[in-house]
């Protein structure tokens, strides 16, 4: 039977061991200090323009072609509503009893 003084040590040890270790950080956290530029890019000086970072067309393209093809899509989607379903079916039941489906209005009676 193990005593409680060598299962506590081997927890201790344990727990000491998990706290040294750490996998996926190589250094300390770094922090980028506010600048008060906005993003942290500062203007460039008159005359001269700011240049794109390679990742930036690319995000442009992307982002607001699919919104306008998530636009497009949504603009030609099926109407799968309950209430179509609904009028559909209700007419091709109508039709197949012989009634009428659109309202007639009856001319009134000629007055005398």
């Amino acid at each position: 039977m193990l005593s409680s003084a060598y299962v506590v040590r081997g927890l201790r040890a344990s727990s000491s061991r998990l706290q040294c270790r750490r996998y996926a950080s190589h250094e300390a956290p770094q922090y980028n200090e506010p600048s008060g530029w906005l993003f942290g890019e500062k203007p460039p000086p008159p005359g001269q323009k700011r240049v794109k970072e390679d990742w930036e067309n690319i995000w442009y393209i992307g982002m607001f072609g699919s919104m306008a093809f998530a636009t497009v899509m949504l603009y030609y989607k099926p109407d799968t509503s309950i209430q179509t379903w609904a009028l559909k079916e209700a007419k091709e039941r109508m039709e197949a009893r012989g009634e009428k489906f659109k309202y007639e209005p009856q001319s009134p009676p000629p007055s005398s």
